[in-house]
């Protein structure tokens, strides 16, 4: 299974990707908050999104997974 997860702590502000969608490497797929700083989300691998762990205005740490990708 493979995972995208926080690159730092943060609200989440915005979710590009849902369930069944295909991603591919490099595109936007979630937008954190942090520091008054909006800090994309890349996928970092090709798949589709199984699971989307997140809703807008949740708290995230560093290292929480975002998104499941089948």
């Amino acid at each position: 299974m493979k995972e995208i997860t926080a690159s730092m702590a943060g609200t989440v502000l915005n979710i590009f990707a849902q369930a069944g969608d295909q991603v591919n490497s490099g595109q936007e797929v979630l937008m954190l908050e942090s520091m008054k700083m909006e800090i994309p989300i890349e996928c970092g691998i090709e798949g589709v999104v199984q699971k989307v762990n997140v809703s807008i205005g949740d708290f995230v740490n560093e290292g929480d997974v975002l998104i499941v990708l089948a």
